[in-house]
């Protein structure tokens, strides 16, 4: 028994194995604290207060909150309710409490200042008020005790309140939790993370110490620093911030994709769900995200439902529940008053709530008699008597990506969804625009963001450059503020902010209240990446017009006029970074150097005599950045080579070139080099002497195949960039920027794009520039009015919203009028540039002898189970037989075919791809003997070829007496006449330089098959007949 009982004390009131930590405690009490069972329950019996004996609460009363309160602290914690059973009867049932109560009702103090921030225990509260009679007595006994007035494990009390909760459930009193119910999820921030982590350090360090005190010997001295070392807290804390699934690389393409990413909420990670055992039910939409997470931004793909972003007025609390704003309603006056209440999602459950847009007459009563009201899940429209409380704002339930988008409320919500997360993909162009169009949050996101430079006084600027901007406050000094000029993002975009303040003008800081509220906003002193004067301007308005024209926006393709890259409307600045380290290797140490050996000085003129490249240099693919060199491993040295090591020393040893050079379709200017070492005492990583970073700019035009999108989900790829004169072009000669295809819209149901042209064209007309909030912005009546005012009709006089449109190529008039106006339209990440890609020969994998795949690898195409479909319904079976071996794992035929097209003879049979050799060795696996066979019967030897045979290298073909000759690049005059002298082992190629230098490619003219042979090996088992 005795045993039992230590187990059961070990597992439950034991706070080291079962830590109930703040929140547990406070969702503890709320469910089964006395007050919270009682409220809106009709008592069977009169309350009694345990404490004057007084009757607190009459039978037959319901019970409403203040006075369920009362109860509480009176010490009482049982009470009899009615209950009704399936067929109506009346019964009794016995609510039980958990001994808990507020200490504010005890004593006259604030719990707060004493470190208490739950309800406390009675029994231990009562023992105190017992034995101290003193207030300071008695504040001090109950700072000394505070861990167990506030339980950090369960109590008894808590135990039978449990089973008294669960026998009332099936008699129908109390709530079945919905785990998806945001009263029962909470946000873990980086903090508690930190501090789970932490402990775990803490625990394995209190191991270790045992242990070690455990063996020590009698007669050592034992010290705290022999007993303690820190690096099992180092390690965890090391490996949180760097390997953990929640620690990630921000996102920084554009501010809005900056904000975002730190308003993230991710149910995956340690301790979260698994994205491959989610599941719906988890990643739905509740009705507790009202206000608090966004139903429409979450990632497309396996993570949708799982992550998800804060909405634009949530907040998360000291307990990690997520809270939303709500403004109060005044019953007694019936008029919605200016108070502002936050509340979590279970308190919220209790409440009628009117919607944002209710109209409300100058005192705040409600005008209509019907309101429409949320009452948990339901909406209904009730008496305007019955709200408690009112939303704050119609954007209150959608993040701040989403509240970018004006016309929301017209938008498909999977189309809302695609444009939140595409504006996170906006690149921050050279010359940014503020939208015509926009929802009025633009100017807060931007300078929320932190992308721009702020005054952090109030003062007068007294000196303005691209560089930097000085402002003499106003107590006489000087604040200077250095602006950021072209830096990298994480993402290769470009920050580079831009001063909007003139000398002379007066600036102001921040205000905030005695409540911490801001009252006023700091000037804005300068624009960063993606900000037009304190807007955040992720695109341009462009004039589009929505027609088809000769099938170039088919299928979303987007046609744009040769303006738009002419006058770099849509250009942007990248800056990709390069680095190389210099490291020590068992050879001895790599040398980043000029000296680098078989390169001519043209290859190193941009490099400085450190072989560092000069920044202002332009570099194309292959130019090298840093001259580097690694030392070779020791060969068996030839006389000539003694002698010179003799000669020269250490100097002739053998190096390799292993410089960094600029990778295959990439160029630009170098913009910036970094270099850091030892010497300078830079942090660098073990075996890492010197580390350089060069930082290569480029300056990125609209192009063909470049991804634009708008900002309802109308996304597209260019296909054609078409010249000024030959687009479509209005009565005024005005030339559409962009033509999109009218199939994108209805099928898409984003018929905000629609309605956004529409009022761009009238605000373009009259010179405004428009806020229509999400949800309360403008309708469709009033553009249709607009129109009408200004006399935008067709022939009948009807409004259309349409205009007559001219072919540019004949200036004939197009048969049907054309939907123009101004969108806006952003430039997306993914840039041709970045994906274009290409390879003759590359690298092969391994086991299967197929190329690798993807740009990264410099991969092949990958020709999948469907293609080869294709290419079979089209019966072309050379084409599919090649693909399938020579230009794939037919390991011998792309050598003889490699070599086939250097020599200009024909391309030979294909042979037997890897592929199959790899099936066969499966099935032999299996101890299933396979043979080839011919229609003959003859059997096919398929054997593994050696190295020579394979090896056909023409750019290594060496003359040793003479030079070496490079066919790949030229060097070595590959372009002259050449001789062969053929030796036992070897053919030896001679450069004998000719004035007839046409004829490329002709060293193996008039070479028997032999000599061919001895150069390449004899690469097939059957001679091919020439």
């Amino acid at each position: 028994m005795d045993g039992a009982d230590a187990l059961i004390r070990n597992i439950f009131f034991d706070y080291k194995k079962y830590d109930l930590a703040r929140v547990g405690r406070y969702k503890y009490n709320k469910k089964l604290s006395i007050a919270n069972r009682l409220e809106g329950q009709v008592l069977s019996r009169d309350v009694v207060s345990e404490l004057t004996g007084e009757v607190l609460a009459s039978k037959g009363e319901t019970v409403s909150e203040a006075k369920a309160n009362e109860i509480q602290n009176n010490a009482v914690n049982e009470a009899f309710i009615v209950i009704k059973d399936a067929e109506g009867k009346e019964g009794e049932f016995k609510l039980i409490g958990n001994k808990t109560v507020d200490l504010d009702a005890f004593v006259d103090c604030n719990p707060r200042q004493l470190g208490i921030l739950e309800k406390v225990y009675y029994p231990v509260l009562k023992e105190i008020l017992d034995t101290y009679t003193k207030k300071d007595d008695v504040i001090a006994a109950i700072k000394a005790q505070a861990d167990v007035l506030v339980s950090k494990h369960v109590t008894v009390d808590d135990i039978v309140a449990m089973v008294d909760y669960n026998i009332g459930l099936r008699k129908g009193v109390g709530t079945v939790d919905d785990i998806d119910h945001l009263a029962n999820r909470r946000v873990k921030a980086v903090g508690e993370l930190l501090q789970n982590q932490f402990r775990i350090g803490i625990s394995r360090l209190e191991r270790i110490i045992k242990e070690k005190m455990s063996v020590a010997q009698e007669n050592v001295e034992i010290t705290p620093q022999t007993l303690i070392n820190i690096r099992p807290v180092t390690s965890a804390i090391k490996e949180f911030f760097g390997s953990s699934q929640l620690s990630q690389f921000m996102d920084q393409p554009n501010p809005i994709a900056e904000l975002t990413h730190k308003r993230k909420l991710s149910a995956l990670g340690p301790g979260g769900l698994n994205k491959e055992r989610a599941t719906f039910e988890v990643r739905d939409v509740h009705y507790s995200h009202y206000g608090r997470m966004c139903p429409i931004e979450t990632p497309e793909g396996q993570n949708i439902g799982l992550i998800t972003s804060l909405s634009t007025f949530a907040r998360v609390n000291e307990y990690g529940f997520i809270e939303t704003p709500y403004r109060k309603i005044d019953k007694e006056k019936k008029v919605v008053t200016d108070e502002v209440v936050y509340m979590t999602a279970d308190e919220e459950d209790k409440y009628i709530i009117a919607e944002a847009n209710s109209q409300l007459d100058e005192e705040g009563h409600f005008v209509k008699d019907l309101v429409n009201c949320r009452i948990k899940e339901d909406i209904r429209a009730v008496d305007k008597s019955m709200p408690d409380y009112m939303d704050v704002s119609p954007k209150q339930l959608i993040s701040i990506a989403t509240a970018l988008i004006p016309f929301l409320e017209n938008d498909d919500t999977n189309r809302a969804l695609m444009g939140s997360n595409m504006q996170r993909q906006a690149v921050p162009l050279l010359k940014p625009e503020a939208p015509m169009i926009a929802t009025g949050v633009e100017h807060k996101i931007a300078y929320d963001s932190g992308v721009m430079k702020l005054a952090k006084h109030d003062g007068v600027v007294k000196y303005v450059d691209s560089d930097k901007i000085v402002v003499e406050t106003t107590d006489g000094k000087e604040d200077v503020y250095t602006l950021s000029k072209f830096q990298r993002s994480n993402q290769s975009t470009c920050i580079n902010q831009r001063p909007i303040v003139n000398k002379g003008d007066k600036v102001v800081a921040e205000k905030h209240d005695a409540n911490g509220r801001l009252i006023q906003e700091a000037t804005i002193l300068a624009d960063g990446p993606a900000t037009d004067n304190g807007e955040l301007s992720l695109g341009r308005n462009i004039l589009i017009g929505f027609m088809s024209w000769e099938g170039y926006n088919y299928e979303d393709a987007i046609l744009i006029n040769e303006d738009l890259v002419r006058d770099d409307v849509f250009t942007s600045i990248h800056i990709e970074e390069h680095e190389i380290e210099a490291r020590d290797t068992k050879l001895g140490e790599e040398q980043i150097t000029r000296d680098i050996p078989n390169l001519s000085d043209d290859a190193l003129k941009n490099l400085d005599e450190d072989g560092i490249v000069r920044v202002g240099a332009e570099v194309r693919p292959g130019d090298i950045l840093v001259g580097k060199v690694t030392p070779k491993g020791e060969t068996e040295l030839t006389p000539e080579e003694r002698l010179l090591r003799a000669i020269f020393g250490e100097k002739a040893r053998d190096f390799r070139d292993t410089s960094l050079r600029v990778p295959n379709g990439e160029a630009g200017i170098v913009v910036d080099v970094k270099i850091f070492t030892r010497k300078n005492r830079d942090e660098l990583a073990p075996g890492v002497n010197k580390l350089v970073r060069v930082y290569i700019a480029q300056k990125r035009k609209i192009s063909v195949g470049d991804k634009m999108a708008g900002r309802h989900g109308n996304k597209g790829v260019i296909s054609r960039v078409l010249p000024k004169e030959d687009m479509p072009f209005m009565a005024d000669g005005t030339p559409l920027q962009i033509v999109l295809n009218p199939l994108g819209v209805p099928s898409r149901m984003n018929i905000g794009q629609v309605l956004e042209v529409h009022l761009g064209l009238v605000a373009k007309m009259l010179g405004w520039k428009v806020a229509t909030p999400v949800f309360e912005g403008v309708k469709q009546e009033e553009i249709s009015k607009i129109f009408s005012d200004m006399g935008l009709v067709n022939e009948k006089g009807e409004v259309d919203g349409k205009i007559q449109l001219y072919d540019g190529r004949t200036g004939e008039p197009f048969e049907n009028r054309v939907t123009v106006g101004y969108m806006y339209y952003l430039k997306l990440h993914h840039l041709v540039d970045d994906k274009i890609h290409a390879r003759s020969t590359g690298p092969y994998s391994l086991v299967t002898q197929q190329p690798l795949g993807g740009k990264a690898q410099f991969g092949g195409q990958r020709f999948g189970e469907m293609e080869v479909w294709a290419l079979e319904a089209y019966g072309a079976a050379n084409v599919l037989q090649e693909i399938l071996t020579v230009k794939s794992d037919d390991v011998v035929g792309r050598v003889k075919t490699y070599e086939s097209i250097v020599k200009g003879n024909n391309i030979s049979e294909p042979g037997i791809p890897e592929a199959f050799k790899v099936l066969v060795s499966e099935l032999k696996s299996l101890a299933l003997d396979i043979k080839v066979l011919t229609e003959d019967d003859d059997e096919i030897k398929l054997r593994d070829y050696s190295d020579e045979e394979l090896d056909f290298d023409a750019a290594n073909t060496k003359n040793e007496e003479f030079k070496e000759i490079d066919i790949m690049t030229g060097e070595g005059n590959v372009f002259g006449d050449f001789t062969a002298e053929k030796t036992d082992d070897s053919l030896s190629i001679f450069d004998t330089p000719s004035d007839d230098d046409d004829d490329a490619f002709n060293i193996f003219e008039d070479k028997t098959e032999d000599d061919i042979t001895a150069l390449f090996g004899d690469s097939s088992d059957d001679k091919d007949e020439e």
